[in-house]
């Protein structure tokens, strides 16, 4: 079965992300990557944009990667500095063959997706039909603002901009019934199973363990009654890749494996991928 990771980080080489790769097994490389996705069927991949809104940072392999453009804490230096011509740099990315979408990270910027800063980028969006990609739910750092990146928070958005189709990253982990219910309500939005778990985890364990939460994350998505909403993704670097996808495997219904694996992130993100 082929495998299209809809959800990565590609970092430069630096102490702190070389470090966050090789505390789960891997290098913070796009050889080494290109090795274990090869090793694991995994054709292609969705790079959620970081650090930088010029062209020219964002270049990666065309025959493994499209990527989002990302308007992430360090371009919006925490919801600090709005640039005058930000929705003029966000399209030059979505004239482009190989942007395929746009990441906000709310919760990092502390900006409401309901603020009109967002309003423009939404539009182009539409214009583009290319998706708005969210972080939702949990964030990695203290210092981000959980009330950004409640699911609840997308549904404003979702609401308001229903011809702007979304994605609701990481299913709003913690928040699953609340993530569930904005799926259920919104046919322009559908959520990706990136970054549920941290670190390379001995699974049976883990599963017995966490039984609880496995349970909830399982029946939530079962509620939303629609396998064509869900995507698979990693959040590399943050996780063992190989270990992941089994831990995904476990989750999804075998009889939808083909369409959270591959089916839905090739239609969502319009990669044009053979099966």
């Amino acid at each position: 079965m082929k495998i299209i990771d809809a959800h990565l980080h590609l970092f430069p080489s630096e102490p702190g992300t070389d470090a966050m790769a090789e505390a789960v097994g891997h290098v913070n490389s796009v050889d080494h990557l290109r090795q274990i996705y090869g090793e694991l069927n995994m054709v292609h991949g969705v790079v959620m944009g970081n650090r930088s809104l010029e062209v020219g940072f964002h270049h990666y392999p065309r025959d493994l990667f499209h990527y989002c453009v990302g308007l992430d804490s360090l371009v919006l230096r925490r919801g600090s500095h709005i640039p005058e011509d930000l929705p003029d740099q966000v399209e030059e990315h979505l004239k482009r063959e190989n942007c395929c979408g746009v990441k906000l990270y709310p919760g990092y910027n502390r900006i409401w997706l309901s603020d009109p800063v967002y309003e423009p980028v939404y539009r182009l969006a539409e214009r583009y039909d290319k998706p708005v990609a969210v972080h939702m739910g949990l964030t990695a750092h203290p210092r981000a603002h959980l009330k950004y990146s409640h699911p609840l928070a997308l549904d404003e958005a979702a609401a308001d901009f229903p011809r702007t189709r979304f994605v609701m990253c990481h299913f709003g982990n913690p928040f699953l019934a609340d993530a569930a219910a904005v799926l259920e309500k919104n046919p322009n939005v559908c959520a990706d199973l990136s970054g549920l778990l941290d670190g390379p985890v001995a699974l049976d364990a883990y599963f017995a363990r966490q039984r609880a939460y496995v349970d909830q994350l399982r029946g939530w998505m079962e509620y939303v009654e629609d396998w064509s909403r869900f995507l698979f993704g990693t959040d590399f670097p943050g996780v063992d890749v190989a270990n992941y996808v089994e831990f995904i495997r476990r989750l999804v219904p075998e009889e939808h494996h083909h369409a959270v694996f591959f089916d839905n992130a090739n239609r969502v993100y319009q990669l044009g991928l053979k099966a």
